[in-house]
């Protein structure tokens, strides 16, 4: 199992325009991936402009092929790349989970 973290800072004021690209891209690349296990997207109430991915994969290749699908090409590399001003990407082995 992979996990990919990712606290993310959008630029001023773009927080809702951002949720609305995740939103159209769940269900068109994750929901469609059989090797994504979960993909969830995370807001702070305390804190605007911010979001945290946390990303499960069946492996690296199943990743690989969720960053190369025309979705995330064109909604998270495209669109969604523009209105950010810093991500971190961080990798975790999963211990434990329910």
């Amino acid at each position: 199992m992979l996990v990919k973290v990712f606290p993310i800072n959008l630029k001023p004021g773009k927080q809702a325009e951002v949720e609305a690209i995740i939103e159209e891209f769940a269900p068109m690349g994750p929901a469609q991936e059989s090797g994504t296990v979960s993909f969830r997207v995370y807001r702070d109430p305390a804190k605007p402009d911010y979001l945290l991915f946390v990303e499960h994969f069946a492996d690296k290749a199943a990743y690989d092929a969720h960053t190369g699908s025309a979705a995330y090409k064109e909604l998270i590399a495209g669109k969604f790349a523009g209105l950010i001003t810093e991500f971190v990407e961080i990798d975790h082995e999963l211990v434990a989970g329910i």
